[in-house]
């Protein structure tokens, strides 16, 4: 089900977006809400269906509390588009071999996936707020890439209680991103002076190879010379 769910998952994120930059009103507004909540629902079969299919549900269902939640609360279902992880998996053929690569990419796509959703949900919970500072999606995405960052230049500051627990969420996604691009790049430097140490290993083996081999091939004509003199004294 994971090529299907990523349909869905895209599905999802192309009416939020209409309905949230929109603004829309009237039929439109019903049909991306219709789009929006019939997307949600195959989110619920597919998690109700993952439950009933668990082994050991009980343990299933601890180790999925925020699918659980993401599926039970409506507030929280931009999360659903966590599903779009999956799609990764795809994309990872074009990524190098190397796990550093992988990595990278992870980061790149998910934290561009953050930025966007954030934007859209901050922009939802903030406008039309009493004294709001974000009310365009510009400003929105001005503020979730400044938080997830953890810039947090001040200028744009949601004044909601769901914007804030969306800035929560994007602050603590920003510390996790941030960690793992400093450990890749540790790693990336890691490697480079492992691999430089290598090539210096190598190339004194090569050295002292060769000066081996020198000798060797001295010794071998300075025994032939002494063959040679003691066949002329015996004749």
């Amino acid at each position: 089900m994971e090529y299907p769910l990523i349909v869905v998952a895209l599905l999802f994120i192309v009416a939020y977006a209409w309905d949230v930059i929109g603004n829309l009103h009237g039929a439109a507004d019903l049909t991306a809400q219709l789009i929006i909540w019939g997307t949600w629902a195959v989110f619920v079969v597919d998690y109700v269906v993952q439950l009933v299919l668990a082994e050991r549900r009980w343990h299933w269902f601890y180790t999925h509390l925020l699918e659980f939640f993401v599926v039970v609360l409506p507030v929280l279902r931009p999360l659903r588009l966590l599903r779009l992880v999956t799609l990764w998996t795809v994309l990872q053929r074009a990524a190098t071999g190397t796990l550093r690569g992988r990595v990278a990419m992870y980061v790149i796509a998910t934290a561009s996936m953050l930025i966007f959703i954030a934007a859209l949900a901050v922009l939802e919970a903030e406008r039309g707020a009493v004294h709001a500072h974000i009310k365009n999606f510009g400003d929105a995405l001005w503020w979730a890439f400044a938080t997830i960052s953890t810039v947090g230049y001040g200028d744009l500051t949601p004044v909601t209680a769901t914007g804030r627990l969306v800035a929560v969420a994007l602050m603590i996604a920003g510390v996790a991103t941030l960690g793992v691009v400093t450990a890749t790049l540790a790693s990336w430097l890691v490697s480079k002076v492992t691999e430089a140490e290598v090539d210096t290993e190598v190339a004194d083996g090569e050295n002292q190879l060769h000066s081996q081999l020198a000798d060797l091939a001295a010794e071998v004509r300075s025994l032939r010379a002494e063959l040679a003199a003691a066949g002329t004294v015996r004749e």
